[in-house]
């Protein structure tokens, strides 16, 4: 693959093939749409004429792509851009509309930079680490559901398990105690 500055020359022959001198090889639309996604300088010339046909073939990559899945452009914006063909503002509507999108596309930047500022990481990367914490969180408790009792080896890990057996009875023996003369009380009324 050549440099990312160097413009690559492409070559559209008459039977309407489009040939790529930075590969040696024969390319489609396709491979040109991908050429734009990687913003890699590029022009389009007829092999023929040896005229700088890059706009038409981005127009015919763009007429592809608003005739699949969901268009950018609606009847009506297209109906205004074709009346500015011929308008005494036709040079001014070309550079509002580069601009425009340049600066929408500056805004979409500045966006993405700050919510990965914001967030810190992407989006996925961060719903991958929390779907990990949650599931060794599970692990652990699951672990500790399945572990085996093992019975203390000492007598001096029963200590503390005999003073809250201890403490137990006396607090039941202490409401039983309490429950009794009620009970008392009550049988004596009847």
């Amino acid at each position: 693959m050549p440099a990312m500055s160097e413009l690559r020359t492409i070559k559209k022959y008459p039977n309407r093939r489009l040939y790529d001198t930075a590969i040696s090889s024969y390319i489609t639309l396709e491979d040109v749409k991908q050429l734009v996604l990687e913003r890699a300088e590029f022009h389009v010339i007829d092999a023929r004429t040896n005229s700088d046909i890059t706009r038409g073939i981005l127009l015919q990559i763009i007429s592809e792509q608003e005739e699949q899945g969901n268009p950018i452009f609606t009847a009506e914006v297209l109906a205004h851009i074709i009346r500015f063909y011929g308008d005494t503002l036709q040079g001014m509507m070309g550079n509002y509309l580069e601009k425009s999108l340049q600066a929408f596309v500056d805004q979409q930047h500045l966006f993405r930079e700050q919510m990965r500022t914001l967030i810190g990481k992407n989006p996925l990367a961060m719903i991958t680490e929390l779907v990990e914490h949650n599931l060794s969180l599970w692990k652990s408790v699951n672990d500790r559901f399945q572990k085996p009792y093992i019975p203390p080896e000492t007598v001096s890990e029963l200590a503390p398990l005999s003073q809250q057996v201890a403490q137990a009875d006396s607090s039941a023996a202490t409401t039983s105690a309490q429950e009794k003369p009620r009970k008392a009380r009550k049988d004596h009324k009847d």
